[in-house]
């Protein structure tokens, strides 16, 4: 019988938030067993109140002193498990695994090289190892969303990932502009994002828009996904908050350029709108971009987002 599990769940949010079906597999298939889960603390944070999880160790190894002594201390601190699991495919990861004390060690593995989507090859990986069958159903975060007192609509102008996966602040303050008619408008961002929401914070008051908030870098994690999953309309890049929506549903405009929507938009989300130009040298997967033009994301204008809802919507976003 397994009692003990132990899962590491990868460092970017997003990410993170794309395995949860699989980790609900896991405990419909092993329900009496008590869960140990390791990651960096956004992650884990966003995971911590999944059902059956009875410690949560946050992967602290880059700290002071020799990293591989770190994760080796970091394995001993799990204790021993009947299975240990890892979604993550790194040297490092691989390292701590080989320390810790389990009856079986799995860490994650791509099965194809098709196009598939991250949650596909999170539950693939899941059944593959530990011989199951179970389907990936919807994305899953356990909170309870923020009320607010008005329609409202979230901006998310940043992603941790790199420059080359962000839409223009220009965009994002046109388009509040425009929807301010219809919408209180609330402006998210990460502690490393607050530049970019400030700079849409100044178009927003130059043009004399007032029924706005912007508190990049000012919400926890749980703060972050109660007040995301409590919103009527989301525009956002390919980054971690579009999986929160994801994960409740929450009408979206996602803006993609050099990343691969097939591979990681929203996960199982019927209220979801993909807007990308699928330019020829397009997904280039790249942090910045490597010709200099970043024409996949500067040919995207608020327009573009503006006839989406407005065909959706019957023409109530209109120019």
């Amino acid at each position: 019988m397994v009692k003990k599990i132990f899962i590491e769940i990868p460092t970017w949010l997003g990410d993170a938030i794309m395995t949860t079906p699989a980790i609900e597999n896991i405990i419909k298939s092993f329900p009496e067993a008590k869960i140990t889960l390791l990651g960096s603390y956004v992650s884990t944070e966003a995971l911590k109140n999944f059902e059956n999880i009875e410690k949560v160790i946050i992967d602290d190894s880059k700290k002071a002193g020799s990293r591989y002594l770190n994760l080796i201390k970091l394995a001993k601190k799990v204790g021993k498990v009947d299975i240990a699991i890892s979604f993550r495919r790194s040297f490092s990861s691989k390292l701590m695994m080989f320390f810790i004390d389990s009856k079986k060690t799995i860490s994650y593995k791509r099965y194809t090289k098709k196009e598939i989507h991250q949650v596909l090859r999170y539950n693939d990986f899941i059944n593959r190892k530990l011989n199951l069958k179970n389907k990936a159903g919807d994305l899953k975060l356990n909170f309870t969303p923020f009320s607010y007192k008005k329609p409202t609509l979230g901006l998310n102008p940043g992603a941790t990932y790199g420059s080359a996966k962000r839409w223009y602040p220009e965009e994002f303050a046109k388009l509040a502009t425009k929807l301010s008619k219809n919408y209180d408008i609330v402006l998210f961002g990460g502690p490393n994002e607050t530049a970019i929401a400030s700079d849409i914070e100044k178009i927003l008051v130059k043009n004399k828009i007032t029924n706005f908030q912007n508190i990049a870098g000012k919400t926890s994690v749980s703060e972050l996904i109660e007040k995301i999953a409590g919103l009527d309309l989301f525009v956002t890049n390919d980054s971690g908050p579009m999986h929160i929506a994801a994960a409740f549903k929450i009408k979206t405009v996602a803006i993609f350029g050099p990343t691969k929507f097939t591979e990681t938009n929203q996960w199982n989300n019927p209220n979801e709108t993909i807007i990308t130009k699928n330019l020829y040298c397009a997904p280039c997967m790249k942090r910045k971009c490597p010709l200099g033009h970043h024409d996949c994301m500067k040919l995207i204008k608020a327009e573009d987002v503006l006839k989406t809802l407005g065909e959706e919507n019957g023409g109530k976003e209109k120019l």
